[in-house]
């Protein structure tokens, strides 16, 4: 998923992730030093504080960055934006916006550059060796962040230009600006009394702390447990699966084997098409007992800790939990929305799995087959009956997914809707942090006009996290007219192809693709002038990735980019129809695994810590909610990092299902319309309500401007072919 850019807010994770600061205030050092302090000019001689140079309104040096310049950096840089931050803070005169919020937003612009550095250690090119300057970095983060969101002197300027723009409006960007930075002060604790500051900063500490053990565990867990196949051992796993997993072999020393990763990209299709149960078992019980195997890497313990304290910190503020708190300023409200909603699809979903598992049984039988379908089997009988009923098989579509065709088709999507063009930037024209990342030039396709860089990163590798993501190094913002354009970065674990051999994907992960390029795009036709305004709002921003994901599946994308990776011929449209008839098969795992992991996320959040044993809540909770026994969380507390490895996520998870509500009901209007998701109309009412604005507006607003009201469930339970509420009550 994607971090948050911007500077100013006190939240640690939109502080602690990057910011992206525009200008540049050189302040004098104050005479009350910081407790951190700065040599000038070693912020001169270190790379990663520099200022980015080069074309394209400068870029990152990576071909430059060196670890053990990483602490030094980020010391001197969190140093120097105190002193700023303090000279805002003790400025004389009386506060504006101009000397107070354009200041905070225009400051920290080393800091913002050595994060994005620490950014790609963290997530693309972690090793133990960075993992140690991490565990040290960690706590000093989130002292530097209590700093600035604890300022007394610093928040009564912020209060008092807020209560001046609730009197005196000022223009609406300036005037969100100031909302959504004075909110997140508040709700950041700098109203408590001394004592309680104190005490809510030594709380931050602890659990930057814990996040950082809480994500090095998980990844120890990956790297740790690789399951290697010898030649009798590879029944019904597909050609690219076998190449890819002799590469994966030799890369680790084991020449003449076969590596399964314990990673979602090698894990998922070896449980799809391996004819060995036991194996599958193997593989599925190493990746879903990552963080839970009684170890010195298990996070049991960790995420206790993490949950007490997220308790006693909110409590400081005057909530009865942490969900309570998270959810105020999200489209939620509160934790009995997220609940309502969650608990009106649930229902749905399991009846669903009883009939999806009722025809795995079946054919198991059928088969010979004396067992009882276990969570290591539901993918493998599920592609039989994938076959049996629409007589698809994910295989023989994977052989028209090529990764290349895939980005040509986001590129062309990109055109289409959003009028971008995009151009390959020559090989050496850009630094790179790995030979295996690509850049491309983003303009608008009629004007030129240069709009920002586009960085993919493909494919998995040793010390890269699992799953995939956007990010931007810079964001967009318009500061009294010195524009930043935008570099942004998709990033994805697809298992690298053996050489000359093209990069076969699944469905899902071309589906992924695409969602990840949305946030991606979501960047890039950013119109904000502050970068506060490019943050968003959890259960919102996931929606204009989940829409893009519906443009893989028009027919203008399978015509011209679906075509055979040995032949060249394009898809057989007698495929393209059983993939379309085949689009809500298996939806009850799909949406159950899911619903299990937001479920328990949310539950975690509204029960009292101390009532909860680590060793047996999630089977508790589960069994309370009739979590069929075929079927396991999409991430299972242990491992789950969205909700432990920092705070984005937490009690947030159910935002993927918000979002899609909006995400389906938003697919309904480009139906609708006379050029389907290609019209013309549609598609700049997108664009100008719910891509440009960011977060420069409220999003509630924002979507009844672009569809004219609010939306509805009823388009979602139609997408995955549950019974539709308001369909029947006209029964």
């Amino acid at each position: 998923m994607t971090p948050s850019k911007k500077i100013g807010l006190g939240l640690i994770s939109a502080m602690v992730i990057a910011g992206c600061g525009s200008g540049s205030t050189k302040a004098p050092v104050p005479s009350e030093e910081p407790a951190l302090t700065v040599e000038q000019n070693t912020m001169e001689d270190n790379i990663l504080l520099q200022e980015w140079t080069g074309p394209y309104g400068g870029v990152p040096a990576f071909d430059k960055m060196k670890l053990e310049d990483l602490q030094p950096a980020m010391e001197q840089g969190m140093a120097q934006h105190l002193q700023e931050i303090l000279m805002i803070a003790s400025n004389p005169a009386p506060p504006t916006f101009e000397n107070t919020i354009l200041a905070m937003q225009k400051s920290g612009e080393p800091l913002d550059r050595a994060f994005t550095y620490y950014s790609i250690w963290s997530s693309n090119m972690s090793s133990p060796e960075f993992r140690e300057v991490q565990q040290v970095l960690a706590p000093k983060i989130s002292e530097y962040s209590s700093k600035i969101s604890q300022n007394k002197q610093l928040f009564e300027r912020i209060k008092a230009v807020y209560e001046q723009s609730q009197k005196n409006p000022l223009p609406p960007q300036q005037q969100r600006a100031v909302q959504l930075i004075y909110e997140d002060f508040a709700m950041e604790g700098a109203d408590l009394n001394e004592a309680d500051k104190k005490r809510y900063a030594e709380i931050n500490q602890e659990l930057s702390r814990l996040y950082t053990t809480f994500s090095n565990n998980v990844l120890a867990e990956e790297e740790n447990y690789v399951v290697f196949l010898t030649k009798d051992q590879l029944s019904g796993l597909p050609d690219s699966f076998v190449k890819a997993a002799a590469k994966a072999a030799a890369d680790r020393g084991e020449e003449g084997k076969y590596a399964v990763l314990n990673t979602r990209s090698s894990m998922d299709p070896f449980l799809t098409y391996s004819d060995n149960r036991e194996l599958r078992k193997e593989v599925w019980t190493n990746y879903y007992s990552r963080g839970d195997n009684n170890d010195k890497f298990d996070n049991k313990d960790i995420i206790k800790e993490i949950l007490k304290l997220r308790d006693e910190r909110v409590e400081l503020l005057g909530f009865e939990n942490y969900a309570q708190w998270r959810l105020q300023n999200r489209m939620a409200k509160n934790p009995e929305n997220a609940m309502e909603l969650m608990e009106a699809v649930w229902p749905a979903a399991l009846a669903r799995v009883e009939e999806e598992v009722a025809d795995m049984q079946a054919l198991a039988k059928a088969e010979g087959k004396d067992i009882t379908i276990a969570p290591w089997d539901y993918r493998y009988y599920a592609e039989k009956v994938r076959q049996q009923k629409y007589d698809l098989e994910s295989n023989e579509v994977k052989q028209y997914l090529q990764l290349d065709k895939l980005t040509d088709a986001l590129f062309y999507t990109a055109s289409e809707v959003f009028n971008y063009k995009f151009t390959p930037v020559p090989e050496g024209t850009v630094p790179v942090f790995h030979e295996d990342v690509k850049v491309w030039e983003v303009t608008d396709k009629d004007s030129g006009e240069h709009i920002g860089l586009w960085y993919l990163d493909p494919y998995a590798r040793t010390g890269k996290r699992s799953g995939a993501w956007a990010s931007q190094y810079r964001s967009h913002s318009e500061m009294e007219g010195d524009k930043e354009t935008v570099l942004a970065s998709n990033n994805s674990n697809f298992v690298k192809p053996a050489p000359g051999e093209p990069a076969l994907i699944s469905w899902d992960d071309a589906t992924t693709f695409f969602h990840e390029f949305g946030h991606a795009l979501h960047f890039f036709a950013s119109e904000v002038k502050y970068p506060v305004l490019n943050g968003g709002v959890r259960d919102y921003t996931e929606f204009q990735s989940q829409l893009l994901e519906r443009w893989l599946s028009t027919d203008e994308v399978i015509n011209q980019f679906l075509v055979h990776h040995e032949t060249g011929e394009p898809i057989p449209q007698e495929l393209v129809e059983k993939i379309k008839k085949a689009a809500t098969f298996n939806q009850g795992f799909e949406t159950t695994e899911f619903l299990a992991s937001a479920l328990m996320d949310m539950k975690l959040h509204t029960t009292d810590p101390e009532e909860i044993d680590m060793a047996t809540f999630e089977k508790e909770t589960l069994e309370e909610l009739n979590m069929p026994s075929e079927i396991v969380m999409r991430h299972r507390t242990p491992h789950f990092g969205h909700v432990f490895s920092g705070e984005g996520y937490a009690t947030g998870y159910y935002g993927y299902l918000w979002a899609d509500v909006l995400t389906s009901d938003a697919a309904e209007a480009f139906r609708e319309a006379p050029g389907g998701f290609y019209d013309k109309n549609v598609a700049a009412k997108l664009v100008e309500y719910l891509f440009a604005p960011r977060n420069a507006m409220d999003p509630a607003e924002a979507y009844r401007l672009f569809r004219g009201r609010d939306a509805t469930i009823d388009a979602l339970m139609r997408d995955r072919g549950f019974p539709v509420p308001s369909e029947k009550e006209n029964q």
